[in-house]
């Protein structure tokens, strides 16, 4: 797809594909919220953004696979506990409450990046949306609690309703043709070829 300004049946099949993002991720986001208001949980926060628009918007690319977001998710989280036990912050108050981030929290958040994205490197597991689930954690914002067992428990609503939702007739296969197909793998496709 080419956007707005391609043919008409190009402007045609992007709205399309533009609405049905738009219905599928605001219903997958609005019943997350929901089910977390009716549990007393915040299950909606802001790691479920990128992770709908990876595996709603483009359903068929490597970020969007199953097994690729539960890696992705499940080792961010571990790296961000690990950072949080390693840099002595299990207790440490988040950046939102003290509007700030000391030296050693940017170690953990930058740390438990940087270990994530090389654990799913050497897995094959490509879901940039966890990058943001490990800084959640690290930064105390997701802290071992209420906040983090509401975020994982939105994640997997989020991801199992997402591969449900996926199949919901649409421009779907048309993704393929705006080059977003290769999303998560282009680089990796690049260093092999």
């Amino acid at each position: 797809m080419s956007g707005l300004t391609g043919s008409p049946a190009d402007r045609r099949a992007t709205l399309t594909a533009a609405l049905r993002v738009l219905v599928l991720a605001a219903a997958a986001l609005a019943a997350v919220g929901a089910i977390g208001r009716a549990a007393g949980l915040l299950m909606l926060t802001t790691t479920l953004g990128p992770t709908a628009y990876v595996v709603l918007a483009h359903p068929d690319t490597e970020g969007a696979k199953l097994r690729n977001s539960v890696l992705g998710h499940a080792t961010a989280t571990a790296c961000g506990l690990a950072c949080l036990a390693v840099f002595g912050l299990w207790s440490h108050p988040s950046v939102a409450v003290t509007q700030h981030d000391t030296w050693t929290q940017i170690g953990a958040q930058a740390l438990s990046v940087g270990v994530t994205l090389l654990v799913l490197t050497l897995l094959g597991a490509y879901h940039p949306p966890a990058a943001a689930t490990a800084l959640l954690i690290t930064s105390g914002i997701a802290k071992p609690g209420p906040q983090l067992y509401g975020m994982l428990a939105g994640l997997a609503l989020l991801i199992a309703g997402a591969a449900l939702l996926a199949k919901v007739p649409g421009a779907r296969t048309r993704a393929r043709d705006d080059g977003q197909a290769s999303a998560g793998r282009g680089d990796r496709e690049g260093r092999e070829g």
